[in-house]
């Protein structure tokens, strides 16, 4: 009976199913749920501004104002330095 209960204790401690793998595989699990959400969020927000920029022109022009520093034709470029 003795053995027995050793037996039972090593594989809860010690064994392929033991405690401490479990905890780990949680662990593991939980980190990975994680960055499945950000990149989620990532994604969600690439998608969006995709569609943006399919939607109109605006976007386009506003990220080649701030990227690219484009100015219109009929617009004069002012660089205030402090």
């Amino acid at each position: 009976m003795i053995a027995l209960i050793a037996l039972f204790q090593y594989r809860l401690w010690l064994g392929d199913a033991s405690l401490v793998q479990i905890r780990e595989s949680r662990l593991r699990l939980e980190a990975l749920t994680r960055l499945a959400q950000e990149k989620k969020e990532r994604n969600d927000a690439l998608y969006a501004e995709v569609l943006d920029l399919r939607k109109g022109t605006e976007t386009i022009e506003e990220r080649a104002r701030y990227e690219l520093g484009m100015i219109k034709g009929n617009e004069t470029f002012f660089q205030v330095l402090e």
